[in-house]
Order: structure tokens, then C-alpha cells, then sequence
């Protein structure tokens, strides 16, 4: 986590501060925070997801999702829903200079945390933006790699128990509003097939207002064991031999409410969540699967 971030006195005065209040003061906080979000780095081009913006704002998703559409709008940033990857255009000129000299030992630097970055779209669009500048050498374009990969799977999903199995089998029967998508489907189907049905119909797996995230805040379970859940239900159900269901969001909110992944357990003492074995094995392979 960087110890500070620059914001310039012009970030009111300017242009795009202007044009952020025009949008709401959700603009102005989103585009603060992502100045200075403790998951930021000097480059500008960073994993974002919603939620931690959302939670760490006081915003709400609700709030957070207005004010990341203010930012897009006024053209502070870029942000990818597949990826979650967010482009703050100007951030690295600020964070380190609006040039530097080839001489000077940081553009190597940066070439090498731009290397280091993980695969998005965003990718030429830093480069060509900021080639000239730090004397960038080598530019990179964005491979869009499918979700869900067996690519460093550790095993097929585990037979689930009675009571599990039992409740699943209903979600068959079961028709959620939240799946637009598939409304009239009349068989169920993998995960793969349906994210790449509602990809393509412009919708996201797990939207903002998905009835997930307030249970999971009823229940104070952090942002982050959330997230794990969905990457690890992703990999897991995307295995060859996976079941098939006609509404998986409602499928992934049971998974979570049941915790049948077995990521967290709760110390009564303490009345906080921890990660089990399982949990943080899922989360060190989640780990190596994101950097490979």
C-alpha cells in the first residue's frame, strides 16, 4: 500500500473537477478515492473492484456505482466490469511527474511495474498515453483471456451434502428477477455458457444490486471473503463435470448464505470472520491463477 497520494489544488479548479461536480458530489468522492485508494498504485491502472470502493467510501454500491459513472462521463477514468480493472488517465502524471528524462532510473521502473501488470484492456491505452513521456520500450495488448480456465485448477467441485444437494437441485425450478438474460429458459445450463449469455447481453454475473451484497453486510462479512467466494464458486463450477442450473446468481447467493465452499468460519469470541484451510488454500491458488 503506497504511505500517501498527490491531489493538486487543481483537482477543483480544473476542468475535470468542474465537470465531476456537475455530476454529484458520488462523482467528486469516487474520484478521490481512486486517486488514493489503498489498492492503487503510481501508474494509474489498477484492480478496483466496486465493492471496496462501495465499502471503503461510506457510498454505498448504490453511490459508488453513480459516482464511477460521473467519473467515466467526465472523463477521469476508464473502468472494465470484467476485469475490474480501473484507468485513472492523468493518475500517473501526477503520482510522478508529466515527464522524465531518459536518463532518469524510474522510467525502468515503471516499465517494469507496466510489465508486471495483470492482463486488461487498458494496457495499450497507458502505454500510448504515456510511451513518450517516461520513455516507455516495450508495449503490450490486452490477450482477453476467458474466465473460469482450468488452467491451475486444483480439483473438479466436491460432492456437496444431503442438504446442500438437495437445495440446489430445487434452484432448477426457481426463476430469480435478477436474470434478464434467461428469462423463458426452460433447461439449465453450465456457468461458462451462462456468463458468456449474459456477457453478451451486457449484464455483469454479480451486479451491483444483486441481494449478495447486503446479506453479506447484514451479516458483517468482509468484502473480501465475497469476493473470494464468487472467484473460487467461478472455478469450481467451470470444471468439466460441473452441474447445470437455470438461475446461477440465486444459486451463488445460497453458496454464500450456506457458506458450502467452507472459505470462513466465525470465532463466537471474537465475532469475527477468519479464513479455514480450504479458504486460504482457494485464496493462494486464486492468487497464483491471477498472476500466471
Amino acid at each position: 500500500m503506497r504511505e500517501y497520494a498527490k491531489v493538486g489544488p487543481t483537482f477543483w479548479t480544473g476542468a475535470t473537477g468542474k465537470a465531476l461536480r456537475r455530476r454529484g458530489s458520488e462523482a467528486v468522492i469516487a474520484a478521490l478515492y481512486l486517486v488514493s485508494s489503498p489498492h492503487s498504485n503510481m501508474l494509474g491502472l489498477y484492480y478496483q473492484p466496486l465493492m471496496y470502493m462501495a465499502h471503503e467510501t461510506g457510498l454505498g454500491i448504490e453511490g459508488a456505482s453513480k459516482g464511477l459513472r460521473g467519473c467515466i462521463e467526465a472523463g477521469f477514468c476508464s473502468y472494465d466490469e470484467d476485469t475490474e480493472m480501473v484507468f485513472v488517465h492523468e493518475m500517473a502524471a501526477w503520482q510522478i511527474a508529466d515527464a522524465l528524462s531518459s536518463a532518469d532510473k524510474r522510467c525502468r521502473g515503471i516499465q517494469k511495474d507496466y510489465d508486471a501488470l495483470p492482463d486488461n484492456p487498458f494496457l495499450g491505452a497507458w502505454f500510448d498515453r504515456y510511451v513518450k513521456a517516461f520513455h516507455l520500450t516495450a508495449r503490450r495488448e490486452f490477450k482477453g483471456e476467458q474466465d473460469g480456465g482450468t488452467e491451475g485448477a486444483l480439483q473438479a467441485p466436491s460432492k456437496p451434502h444431503r442438504s446442500q444437494e438437495q437445495e440446489q437441485e430445487q434452484e432448477q425450478e426457481q426463476e430469480h428477477p435478477h436474470t434478464p438474460a434467461l428469462r423463458g429458459r426452460r433447461s439449465a445450463v453450465c456457468l461458462k455458457t451462462w456468463l458468456d449469455e449474459i456477457k453478451a447481453a451486457g449484464e455483469q454475473p454479480v451486479p451491483p444490486d444483486d441481494p449478495v451484497f447486503a446479506y453479506a453486510a447484514s451479516v458483517d462479512l468482509p468484502l473480501d471473503f465475497l469476493r473470494l467466494a464468487w472467484a473460487e464458486f467461478k472455478h469450481r463450477y467451470t470444471q468439466p463435470e460441473a452441474k447445470r442450473y437455470r438461475d446461477w446468481r440465486n444459486v451463488f447467493r445460497k453458496a454464500v448464505r450456506g457458506n458450502w465452499l467452507k472459505l470462513w468460519w466465525l470465532d463466537p469470541a471474537a465475532q469475527q470472520y477468519a479464513l479455514t484451510t480450504v479458504g486460504q488454500q482457494a485464496q493462494r491458488a486464486h492468487e497464483g491463477r491471477k498472476a500466471a
